[in-house]
């Protein structure tokens, strides 16, 4: 989301605006097994994607940022944009931007620190607000997520929902967000990118097709730079390209990936809502204002990395068998050295070790590190210390 920029995309005369209610967005039918043999039920799907999220937070949390260009991240010649506001966005300041090209482009752009404990906070609320409508909650970051209310609809429409739970977020976290309902994950997702920001946009099912063929490639979810890249080679620059592709084709020049580009460009996701998504890893990294070349260097710069990764596996009780040190040398090759032990790490003290045991393995080198990482992954329930027993008076 911290990416996109301000501009707002033409309509499609196949969707509908906000308040339109087409066939997915009015009430369900009574919950009841389907027959055998009669189509499933329309599913109605809502993807909620708050509005320059950390960027906002910090606006709203001091008066003096609200209308100014605001890049949260460092400043440093090793800073990278984490988010940008819109203001900044219309200098073309984007996420994952380097802090220094950043500057060049706004030169009236205002850094400021990460606070990601306030941001996992206020994501915590919004997710209480979604928890009032339906269960069936996906998130996909701190700042968007997927929800299915098919069957929590109530006698209300899913336009209807989507617009509450957006008026609810305004009212409780002073923040806006942007919400896309349809038919599928696939194409709800597109519609909250419709109206950014602070917007609605609904794809019933009679248009879901035609609005994914009316696109750029680029536009698709799950269509990255270098595939986008890979089908302009081959003709597909738009929704309407890749639907003329058969299937045989896409699978052979795709692999896996070609039956879901089949699907998508017809309309077709029946990937279902995950309310459990099991995370299969816990990571931390960060980059240096200045290489490191030296081993001990390196490990006291693993500290505060173990810290953070810990002190995320705390809160879920979790633990992991598998400890992984990334490290990106100043040529930008990055490479990892894995440690998979037969027992969980225990403590924060052990995770530390495990990864210092792996530098000899990335430095030193002649290149020096400008970046190092910490991941646990095998992730599993950290298993709680025995109870002390009191010894025997005579043992």
């Amino acid at each position: 989301m911290h990416g996109r920029g301000p501009r707002r995309r033409p309509r499609s005369r196949n969707a509908a605006p906000e308040g339109a209610q087409g066939k997915e967005c009015g009430p369900a039918s009574p919950a009841a097994p389907p027959a055998a043999g009669a189509p499933a039920p329309v599913r109605r799907i809502v993807h909620i994607d708050m509005d320059a999220f950390f960027a906002s937070v910090e606006q709203r949390d001091n008066p003096e940022l609200r209308g100014r260009p605001v890049a949260v991240g460092g400043s440093s010649l090793r800073g990278v944009v984490a988010a940008a506001s819109y203001e900044a966005r219309a200098f073309g300041v984007r996420s994952a931007m380097p802090s220094v090209r950043a500057a060049r482009l706004c030169p009236d752009l205002i850094f400021v620190k990460p606070r990601f404990e306030v941001y996992k906070a206020v994501s915590a609320q919004i997710r209480d607000i979604f928890a009032r409508f339906t269960p069936l909650i996906e998130p996909l970051s701190l700042d968007e997520a997927y929800l299915d209310l098919t069957d929590h609809l109530d006698g209300r429409t899913a336009t209807g929902i989507a617009r509450e739970i957006r008026a609810l977020i305004r009212a409780e976290t002073g923040l806006t967000a942007s919400a896309g309902v349809s038919y599928n994950k696939f194409l709800a997702k597109l519609a909250s990118d419709q109206r950014k920001p602070d917007g609605l946009f609904v794809i019933p099912p009679e248009a879901g097709a035609a609005y994914a063929q009316s696109l750029p490639i680029g536009r698709f979810h799950g269509v990255g730079p270098a595939t986008a890249a890979r089908m302009e080679r081959h003709g597909i620059r738009t929704g309407a390209d890749l639907h003329r592709q058969s299937l045989e084709f896409l699978t052979a020049t795709f692999g896996k990936a070609g039956p879901h580009y089949w699907n998508i460009a017809r309309g077709i996701d029946d990937r279902p809502v995950r309310p459990d998504r099991t995370r299969k890893s816990i990571g931390a990294e960060t980059t240096f204002s200045a290489d490191i070349f030296d081993p001990q260097t390196a490990a006291e710069a693993l500290e505060p990395l173990a810290a953070k990764v810990w002190r995320h596996a705390q809160p879920r009780g979790a633990s992991g068998r598998t400890v992984t040190l990334k490290a990106k040398y100043t040529d930008f090759r990055i490479v990892t050295r894995a440690r998979s032990l037969p027992h969980p790490v225990m403590s924060q003290q052990a995770l530390l070790a495990e990864a210092a045991a792996l530098i000899p393995q990335v430095l030193p080198d002649p290149r020096g590190v400008r970046l190092l990482g910490i991941t646990l992954s095998a992730l599993c329930p950290l298993p709680q210390a025995p109870a002390p027993r009191q010894l025997d008076l005579f043992g």
